[in-house]
């Protein structure tokens, strides 16, 4: 991964491949390298361009706890995109989904089209009437908060534990533990973001490209409900639930999600072009 300078700040940006363009945003307390299990299943059958979000790899960070705008995530992703200089196909994950949606309903940038997989985007709970399921995702942040302001270090293992299930954090990798814990002030940070982003019915049918939202089957209740609403505002969104995978599934399903991401890019290229994808 490399970074380069260029309005708004450094980012990372990589890119491999040929073909149909496809700009790939991970989620938080990880980097384009999270990637790689659904780049690997494509086998270089797409020009593939992956970045890491603010505060995260080499991407400068642009807030403060003053300024948490999403505004901030999204002027960086529409670099990317600007710096891939083509016609793009934007696939986000976790937080990264919610960054690029961001993106798509700011419309400063022609997409080709947008998926997202399992957005944590909790204030459309709220404004859809779920507030039970918008509950539960404050209390899981209100304590994971906490306990880190009491000198909990691993307290992220909690909010890790809520996306992918009780033992999730603790079957990770101990270098991806420790990158967790080493950025779990940028994660507080990427909450604050989401939760100061409004989102409505009435805004997400305002998006006119094609959309594919996925999320998996055994995902936390208040996930699989909050994207199954994106699916259902934004008009004419492709919508599936990955049977047996939770919110980690670039990671434990990417045979799946890079089957489910390649159709959708296909169905979106002109002349379908990237049919055999």
């Amino acid at each position: 991964m490399v970074t380069i300078e260029k309005l708004p700040g450094r980012f990372d940006y990589q890119e491999s491949g040929a073909g149909p363009t496809v700009v790939l945003v991970p989620g938080s307390c990880s980097t384009g390298a999270a990637w790689s299990p659904v780049m690997s299943a494509w086998g270089g059958r797409f020009r593939c361009v992956t970045t890491s979000l603010l505060g995260y790899g080499g991407t400068a960070e642009r807030r403060s706890p003053g300024d948490s705008s999403i505004a901030h995530e999204a002027d960086m992703l529409e670099t990317v995109v600007w710096r891939a200089g083509r016609r793009v196909h934007l696939v986000g994950h976790s937080f990264g989904g919610l960054v690029a949606l961001a993106v798509a309903l700011r419309k400063n940038l022609p997409l080709a089209s947008l998926t997202v997989l399992e957005a944590p985007a909790p204030e459309l709970l709220r404004s859809c009437g779920e507030y039970r399921h918008y509950d539960a995702i404050r209390r899981m942040t209100h304590a994971y908060f906490a306990h880190f302001a009491a000198g909990n270090t691993e307290a992220i293992a909690a909010m890790i534990d809520f996306y992918g299930g009780a033992g999730t954090f603790a079957a990770l990798p101990q270098q991806v533990r420790a990158y967790a814990i080493e950025t779990t002030p940028v994660n507080m940070l990427d909450w604050a973001s989401a939760y100061g982003f409004p989102l409505s019915a009435d805004a997400l049918a305002a998006i006119d490209i094609p959309v594919l939202v996925a999320w998996g089957g055994s995902s936390h209740p208040a996930m699989r409900c909050l994207n199954a609403l994106l699916g259902e505002h934004i008009r004419g969104a492709t919508v599936v639930e990955l049977g047996g995978a939770a919110h980690f599934m670039i990671a434990t399903h990417a045979i799946q999600v890079a089957a489910l991401v390649a159709r959708h890019v296909a169905r979106a290229e002109p002349g379908n072009q990237a049919r055999k994808y």
